[in-house]
């Protein structure tokens, strides 16, 4: 819903930066894309020397990672957090969420520049690189997200939660539609 508070075409007249809270919040599409998992592929780890028996490599190799080296991919899977409202495309618990997911990510206006694996299609990243709102975003289309869905643009229909989906078994599910961007 459109927060009426919010002045007319905001974004247009500030950065990401200058932005309230409540502004900062509304530039969120609402896509649930950064609730998606990612791989980080490595031509290296094709070298790891897995233990005699062993099927996967060992779970502290599977954390979380801030940064990317050069000569890393980044992949999308189509396994999102469990906390995400696949219908709604909203998380079910936001205000806990960080406490819950402890490498769940809060972007702010500090950590932008540092937040690598923001899908192309991410309003943050699109304001923040100079493009604008897409005529899909939910400011927009009187606050409503019906225009993002319509569009193929948010993770509805798309996912399986992490908690069905073994985290070794994330390969199998590689896909490339997050990285669609469309205006």
């Amino acid at each position: 819903m459109l927060n009426k508070t919010l002045a007319p075409e905001f974004w247009k007249q500030k950065s990401l930066a200058e932005m309230n809270r409540i502004e900062w919040e509304a530039i969120c599409d609402g896509c649930g894309k950064c609730c998606l998992h990612k791989i980080i592929e490595d031509d290296s780890d094709d070298d790891l020397d897995l233990e005699q028996g062993e099927a996967h490599e060992p779970v502290e190799l599977l954390n979380p990672t801030d940064y990317i080296r050069d000569g890393e991919e980044l992949l999308y899977t189509n396994v999102v957090c469990h906390l995400l409202n696949d219908k709604t495309c909203s998380c079910s618990k936001y205000s806990e969420r960080t406490r819950l997911v402890p490498d769940c990510v809060q972007l702010t206006q500090d950590n932008l520049e540092d937040i690598f694996f923001m899908p192309t299609s991410c309003s943050y990243r699109r304001l923040h690189e100079g493009r604008g709102l897409p005529s899909w975003h939910p400011l927009l289309n009187k606050g409503k997200k019906s225009a993002m869905h319509k569009a193929g643009m948010s993770v509805r229909g798309k996912v399986l939660k992490d908690n069905v989906v073994d985290i070794h078994d994330y390969e199998d599910h590689l896909v490339t539609w997050p990285l669609d961007d469309t205006d």
